[in-house]
């Protein structure tokens, strides 16, 4: 954890990129949510760590695996359906509203940007969003509380899409399910433009959405971390803050 005097003249280092930044892009991860009660998924002891994930293809092969799925996601509902956008996410709508930052680019599947004001033109989340469900099938949309409902009342079995009979998932991307190319390249597209690439919150372990920071960085933009704990790419960031996110982006837009 950086130090209070450090973290003061960091911020301050902070904000006067923030002034300048024109074009701007921000790339979130889970850290940024985590205020609002969203649990983290890979950090030890987060959820990950106690139930292993369930790759696509298993997701798509057993029925079990279907159910089981629909079980851990269910209960996450009252942390999911509770969670109101935190500084964090209110600091970069901002941002985003006076046009000083391009786009955010989320790894983040709780719909909290959306729920800050972020327009959707704005915003490429590369592992979907938990808050809604689709057939596999035929790209129907339900809601949860509609497989909540149809989930309890067939025994706790995942439901099938009345349309098509297709299997129903929550709108994520899964271990082995590939990465939305459309949206990969918009953010990719984002990440060679820009001035300032904001990585917020992110471990930046998880490729190929991590080489983005690096790509930001080839092509002339300066490079902002914050993030509580260090991450592999801080050596070759302009400034690196280890701090709690919405303390430091509430604190960087101040006069």
């Amino acid at each position: 954890m950086t130090a209070d005097h450090d973290i003061k003249a960091a911020c301050a280092e902070l904000r006067a990129i923030l002034t300048h930044m024109r074009r701007g892009v921000a790339f979130t991860g889970a850290g940024i949510s985590t205020e609002c009660g969203i649990p983290d998924f890979r950090s030890p002891g987060g959820l990950w760590a106690r139930n292993r994930p369930i790759d696509f293809e298993t997701f798509l092969a057993r029925r079990d695996m279907r159910d089981e799925a629909w079980r851990r996601r269910l209960a996450l509902d009252a942390a999911f359906a509770g969670a109101e956008p935190g500084r964090g996410h209110r600091v970069l709508q901002r941002l985003v509203a006076e046009r000083r930052l391009a786009g955010i680019v989320t790894q983040n599947i709780d719909g909290l940007h959306q729920a800050a004001g972020v327009p959707d033109q704005h915003l490429l989340e590369l592992h979907g969003n938990t808050t809604y469900a689709h057939c596999l099938e035929c790209a129907a949309r339900y809601e949860i509380d509609w497989v909540r409902r149809r989930f309890e009342a067939n025994d706790a079995r995942a439901p099938d899409c009345p349309a098509c009979q297709g299997p129903i998932k929550t709108a994520t991307i899964s271990f082995g399910q590939p990465m939305p190319a459309a949206a990969m390249a918009q953010a990719r597209e984002l990440t060679r433009a820009c001035d300032t690439f904001l990585a917020i919150g992110s471990s930046l372990v998880v490729w190929p959405a991590a080489g983005f920071p690096v790509e930001a960085k080839r092509h002339g933009a300066t490079l902002v971390i914050i993030n509580r704990e260090p991450t592999p790419l801080d050596a070759v960031a302009d400034l690196v803050i280890h701090a709690d996110i919405g303390e430091v982006l509430e604190a960087a837009l101040e006069p």
